[in-house]
């Protein structure tokens, strides 16, 4: 009848980050971090997480000589999201 969560999308810091993700076309690294105020080494490990799921897009490029890190939620992703609330949502009316 329940269906499991995604484990991927269960970890505090990937869902806060695909929960930007899904009402933002695009992301800054830096307003992930300022939101989020997780450290700089552990975003980067769970970007890479989802980044490897296909979850989201990473694209690198500088602004104003500065490296810039630009996230994006892929459909992949916007279906994996909307599954984990539909499953949450199951959890919640017990």
């Amino acid at each position: 009848m329940y269906e499991d969560l995604d484990p991927l999308l269960h970890s505090q810091l990937r869902l806060a980050i695909i929960s930007m993700l899904v009402s933002s076309e695009k992301v800054e690294f830096t307003f992930i971090k300022e939101e989020t105020r997780a450290a700089a080494g552990n975003i980067s490990i769970q970007i890479k997480k989802l980044q490897e799921s296909g979850y989201i897009k990473v694209e690198k490029s500088f602004k104003n000589n500065y490296p810039n890190t630009m996230l994006s939620i892929t459909d992949k992703g916007i279906k994996a999201f909307e599954s984990y609330v539909k499953n949450l949502k199951k959890y919640i009316n017990l």
